[in-house]
């Protein structure tokens, strides 16, 4: 069972940037979709963005522009580099793999998780 660690967050100011990192511990899963998501306080997990294995990449809108997600086969790792972070940026963020195909932006769609990390933007 494949298990991811994600690193990186902590506590910024609004106009600051942070980078985000996961590392799978299986390198059978080097090649799968990757993603994050993140759960606001008090809503539901939602998408912010994927990353095929050839770097195909999609991103939510309210990310888009601002977030940059990237990965490292080799090293088994992705990452995402959040820029102009806004105070709605605040959330618990997890990384996650799919073994269903590219292009899914449904949290029932990825099988693996990390144990995610806060992320906090201040005003």
């Amino acid at each position: 069972q494949v298990q991811l660690v994600e690193s990186g967050g902590g506590l910024v100011q609004a106009g600051d940037s942070l980078r985000l990192s996961c590392a799978a511990s299986e390198r059978s899963f080097s090649t799968y979709p990757k993603a994050w998501f993140r759960r606001p306080p008090g809503k539901e997990r939602e998408f912010v963005a994927a990353i095929s294995w050839n770097d195909g990449t999609d991103y939510a809108d309210s990310v888009k522009d601002r977030f940059t997600i990237s990965r490292d086969n080799a090293k088994n790792t992705v990452h995402l580099q959040m820029n102009s972070l806004k105070p709605e940026d605040t959330a618990v963020y997890y990384c996650a793999i799919t073994r269903r195909g590219w292009g899914l932006r449904g949290a029932d769609a990825y099988g693996y998780w990390g144990q995610g990390t806060q992320v906090t933007v201040s005003s």
